[in-house]
């Protein structure tokens, strides 16, 4: 269900700002993303786990929330980002 350390250090390096960024919303966004990803086929095969929808339900809002804040500080930045993580659409 979760992400590997290695899988999360991979995306956290591909999305990063600069050498030692761990926090940026660009990161958040990301690591969220590949979270949600991995709950999507983890339900696949156990529809009736509702305790992790509810999980994952939140981790959308958070993702929603964080998209927001960055549409509104640069525009340039979230169109990349939803271009690359393949999000909305």
């Amino acid at each position: 269900m979760s992400i590997t350390k290695e899988k999360k250090q991979e995306v956290i390096k591909s999305n990063a700002v600069h050498e030692r960024d761990t926090g940026s919303a660009e990161v958040q966004i990301a690591v969220l993303t590949e979270r949600i990803k991995n709950l999507n086929t983890h339900f696949s095969s156990h529809a009736k786990d509702h305790h992790s929808r509810q999980g994952l339900l939140k981790l959308v809002g958070k993702r929603h929330r964080l998209l927001r804040y960055l549409k509104k500080r640069d525009i340039d930045k979230y169109r990349q980002l939803i271009e690359k993580l393949s999000i909305r659409g």
